[in-house]
């Protein structure tokens, strides 16, 4: 490893969570247009894909499997329906019949890290759920038959799971007051960390890596193993998976050795909208990711 790609394996993780969220955080103490976040996670995106050319932890994964098209639209749908809730905050707000009990006076920062915290709990607890329920398997099963991770297919997710997993991470934060500031800033968060958590880059975290939820930690999670991958369901960090004893802090295998996807179903849809409507097909066949999941093979 060259002296370029030691510093990269060290500060890729760092650089992209304190400069992107620092950023965010100051953009919007300052009143700044929501403008700028949009471009920074463009920014963002464009790190990502170059650090995954100079330190990829298996270049395998850096070869296009005509994927693209279907990983844009999902990540576009997606971060789309992310916005749109961020603006309705509001109005959810004004259906809440008391004021809240959000601490509106705290530091910018400090209720960032309340937000994350919580939506994390949420998230978390409904993305273990998920792999123990029929119902909400067939729909995590599209994020789930990647056969490859790179920074753009953290959000290729079906819409309708995303929006189960949002309001299970963001409700809680709504009916405490939550303002819309904060629910910006979390959204802009939750895309820089998908874009981090399924990175292709072969990072050093360090003792980061046993407390935040990334790099061989999720890889883990993405095995086509219905043993081994029934692991590390968190977003953020890994306090809740140690929790809920489903923590695996080590680092995943060399890259040449991780087989990713859906056990005993290697032909799940590939295209963008075969894969909307296929947990919704009566013949649907999906296969286990987890233990749970080995019950879940003949599904339909």
């Amino acid at each position: 490893m060259t002296v370029v790609q030691r510093c990269l394996a060290r500060s890729y993780v760092p650089v992209m969570l304190i400069g992107g969220n620092g950023f965010a955080i100051w953009m919007v103490a300052q009143g700044g247009s929501p403008i700028w976040l949009i471009l920074v996670g463009v920014i963002a995106v464009g790190i990502s894909f170059a650090a995954e050319q100079l330190l990829p932890f298996s270049k395998e994964w850096n070869h296009w499997r005509g994927d693209a098209r279907r990983d844009v639209l999902h990540a576009l749908v997606n971060k789309t329906l992310s916005e749109v809730s961020v603006w309705s905050v509001p109005v959810l707000a004004a259906f809440v019949p008391w004021s809240g009990i959000w601490p509106s006076d705290w530091p910018l920062l400090a209720q960032w890290l309340i937000a994350l915290l919580v939506a994390d709990c949420g998230i978390t607890l409904v993305h273990c759920w998920s792999h123990h329920s029929r119902i909400l398997w067939r729909l995590h099963a599209v994020h789930h038959s990647v056969e490859r991770m790179y920074g753009l297919n953290g959000l290729m997710k079906h819409p309708l799971h995303q929006a189960i997993e949002t309001l299970a991470g963001v409700s809680p934060l709504l009916l405490a007051g939550m303002p819309q500031k904060i629910a910006m800033l979390l959204a802009f968060s939750v895309t820089i960390q998908l874009l981090l958590q399924h990175s292709n880059v072969d990072v050093d975290l360090g003792i980061l890596g046993r407390w935040l939820a990334l790099g061989g930690a999720h890889r883990w999670h993405h095995l086509a193993d219905p043993v081994r991958g029934n692991v590390n369901f968190g977003l953020f960090t890994t306090i809740w998976d140690r929790l809920l004893g489903t923590a695996v802090l080590d680092s995943c295998a060399d890259g040449a050795a991780v087989k990713l996807g859906l056990a005993g179903h290697p032909n799940y849809p590939t295209a963008y909208l075969a894969q909307l409507i296929e947990p919704f097909r009566p013949t649907a066949r999906l296969g286990a990711s987890s233990p749970s999941g080995q019950a879940r093979e003949g599904i339909g």
